[in-house]
């Protein structure tokens, strides 16, 4: 009995170092997002268990919060976030435990919390990441006043359809792992009013910086043409919210 039991701890503590192993094993992050960890003229920059792109000067009156996907190094997302926060916009993404979002689904608390000069809150990710915020999102309803999904969608049991924010919805059609029939099957969980963009010749890979992933289809368009896309319609996003709460 005794080594039977000896086998059984054995086995799940390999099992357990073998996840920790796939969980932190992330692709190097790109040059490009290396630069944009650097503070400029415009964006103070903090790196820490948040990474923080802080606007030189006045804020605008709506932080994002945003998950990274995953199995992906929170950093690969630093070029968009800079960007964002060029315009203006405190943007802020949290380290998640074992690069995944899953276990670190109420980052937002702390984050909320040690900002309180911003009234309003966009929570936002890719992929498994967006996944994640719309969970915070169903158990925050009045914390959050909108929710960015990139490449990214509501599980099953996440139920927005009567969230009175809003919500935009930006996705690849040459995207390998959130494909259209994954966004058109969850369309039913977001509010009717939710705004659903595709970017041509995009996929997966490029909503951030760490190189191509396993399972994705290439892309056709650049991944500059890809980011500057979703830059764009991220600002117009937040623009709307700002003068919805004028």
């Amino acid at each position: 009995m005794k080594k039977i039991l000896f086998t059984i701890i054995i086995v799940f503590i390999l099992a357990g170092a073998g996840f920790i192993i796939w969980a932190t094993n992330t692709s190097p992050i790109m040059p490009e997002a290396e630069a944009a960890l650097q503070t400029d003229d415009q964006v103070g920059v903090k790196v820490g268990q948040w990474l923080v792109f802080e606007p030189r000067g006045s804020y605008a009156e709506i932080g994002l919060i945003f998950y990274p996907g995953g199995k992906v190094d929170y950093r690969a997302y630093a070029p968009y976030a800079h960007q964002l926060a060029s315009h203006g916009y405190l943007v802020i993404i949290p380290e998640m435990p074992l690069n995944l979002a899953v276990f670190g689904v109420n980052k937002a608390d702390h984050i909320i919390e040690a900002y309180p000069e911003i009234n309003e809150w966009v929570i936002g990710g890719h992929s498994l990441g967006g996944s994640m915020a719309a969970v915070y999102l169903q158990n925050h309803p009045d914390a959050i006043n909108g929710l960015l999904l990139l490449a990214s969608y509501p599980a099953g049991s996440t139920d927005l359809s009567g969230y009175q924010g809003i919500v935009l919805s930006i996705s690849a059609d040459r995207d390998g792992l959130t494909t259209a029939e994954d966004i058109d099957q969850s369309e039913i969980l977001l509010p009717a009013g939710t705004t659903f963009v595709v970017i041509e010749g995009g996929n997966h890979a490029q909503f951030g910086y760490y190189g191509d992933q396993t399972g994705d289809n290439p892309a056709i368009i650049t991944r500059t043409a890809q980011q500057k896309a979703i830059l764009e319609y991220t600002l117009q996003f937040l623009k709307g919210m700002a003068s919805e709460l004028k």
